[in-house]
């Protein structure tokens, strides 16, 4: 095992480095620069000289070829400097690191709600399958899935902000002189309203996909010899189902669990951009708007190490739940 884990890191550390370089050439290459970016708040009626202009350049790093500004990212990087956000003339690591709590409130509050009710549907399907009930069910969930989140957005705001003024309808919570005046309680009931429709958003497709993915591995082991013998030794189908049958299906569902990881804190660019939420997938995008490099190089960093740490806790995950996996 442990001779699989060193090999995976190295393979994953020479991905990981053929990803940095790949994505830093496109957004260098990308139309339009940081100082650009940076002019179009200036003051039109005023002009850089020449000097101000090159002072600028090297400023943002603009006057080195987009490989040797890599090496320097990647000397710093090494060092553990992330460097300068050019947009919010911050370090990296503190712009990230305020949009992350956002974007955790709402990603583990989804991916708890999807776990939660997914795997009791998913059994319940298993159990009664081809009832009225269950097709009922498994309707719904068809649609969930195929329903855009965008869209599902818009109607959420339209009914439950609008039409009947329930919930907010963007922010993380109200107006900051408000919010600061308000108890703990009042607090947390606050964000509470702002967040229940943009989690609401994140979960309904999660659950429907993890449903029919729970009930399709049911579906097969449940036709499995062991499970047709404990039947037969007159076992409830309780027992049946959630002793013999569900135990052996954890495999893939802890694979999926491994592979959620990236998603925890990549947030979603557009539930975040449609709720105003100070999230990272918004930091994201108003990252590529502003050409900050160092913060989308920051991100795609963080993500692309998420992305792989997930795939080898997937593969360890697995040979722990099921001892007939080795690695060695």
């Amino acid at each position: 095992m442990l001779t699989y884990i060193v090999r995976r890191v190295l393979i994953g550390s020479v991905t990981l480095l053929l990803i940095t370089v790949v994505v830093y050439a496109l957004i260098r290459h990308m139309p339009g620069t940081p100082l650009t970016a940076a002019m179009t708040e200036m003051d039109p009626s005023k002009k850089l000289n020449p000097e101000d202009y090159e002072r600028m350049r090297r400023a943002y790093g603009l006057d080195k070829p987009w490989y040797s500004a890599y090496f320097v990212w990647l000397g710093n990087v090494l060092r553990f400097d992330l460097g300068q956000s050019f947009a919010h003339k911050q370090p990296v690591t503190r712009v990230i690191g305020e949009r992350l709590g956002p974007t955790l409130a709402l990603s583990v509050s989804s991916l708890v709600l999807m776990y939660l009710l997914s795997i009791p549907l998913g059994l319940y399907s298993t159990a009664r399958s081809g009832a009225p009930d269950e097709r009922a069910i498994s309707l719904l969930l068809y649609m969930l899935y195929s329903f855009p989140t965008f869209v599902a957005a818009l109607l959420l705001q339209m009914t439950f902000a609008q039409y009947f003024d329930l919930l907010p309808l963007y922010h993380m919570h109200d107006d900051l002189e408000v919010y600061q005046q308000l108890s703990p309680a009042g607090k947390t009931w606050d964000l509470f309203k702002h967040a229940l429709l943009p989690t609401a958003c994140e979960t309904y497709g999660g659950l429907a996909y993890y449903s029919r993915f729970i009930r399709a591995n049911m579906m097969e082991v449940i036709r499995q010899d062991y499970v047709r013998t404990a039947r037969a030794k007159g076992v409830g189908e309780a027992r049946v189902v959630l002793v013999h049958a569900f135990r052996n299906t954890l495999i893939p569902l802890v694979t999926m669990v491994g592979l959620t990881l990236p998603s925890l804190l990549g947030g979603s660019v557009i539930i975040e951009r449609i709720f105003v939420w100070p999230g990272i997938g918004n930091l994201f995008f108003d990252s590529i708007t502003a050409r900050d490099y160092p913060v989308i190089m920051c991100l795609t960093l963080v993500f692309s190490l998420l992305t792989l740490a997930g795939t080898l806790l997937a593969d360890v995950l697995y040979a722990v739940v099921d001892p007939r996996v080795s690695y060695s």
